[in-house]
């Protein structure tokens, strides 16, 4: 199985920094890639960033390009979000996701979820 411990959420004013990190544990043959989603209230969960495991080939929301970066220590199985001039509008609970290459195919797997908030 694989578990997916996130850190870094909270409070933070407009204009501020936070960085998220999602660490997987386990026992699983590769993760093939890792990344963040958000989802607010009364709206769909959504893509923030994603990033291969290997390569490091990264995907952005239009939303978050420039501001966001995503990062990854792949002898640790840990993802990074780095995310600078924040807004209102990112305020969301974020969820890290891991997509894992087993025998059987590949599986995503979520964790529980760090709530950010960006407020004056």
């Amino acid at each position: 199985q694989v578990q997916l411990v996130e850190s870094g959420g909270g409070l933070v004013q407009p204009g501020g920094s936070l960085r998220l990190a999602c660490a997987a544990s386990g026992t699983f043959p590769r993760i093939f890639a890792m990344g963040w989603y958000r989802q607010a209230p009364g709206k769909e969960r959504e893509l923030v960033a994603d990033i291969t495991m290997g390569r490091g080939t990264t995907d952005y929301a239009d939303s978050v390009k420039g501001r966001f970066s995503i990062s990854r220590n792949d002898a640790k199985n840990t993802v990074y979000l780095q995310m600078n001039s924040l807004k209102p509008e990112d305020t969301a609970v974020y969820y890290c996701k891991a997509a894992v290459d087993w025998s059987a195919g590949r599986y995503d797997y979520w964790g529980q979820g760090t709530q950010v908030t960006v407020s004056s």
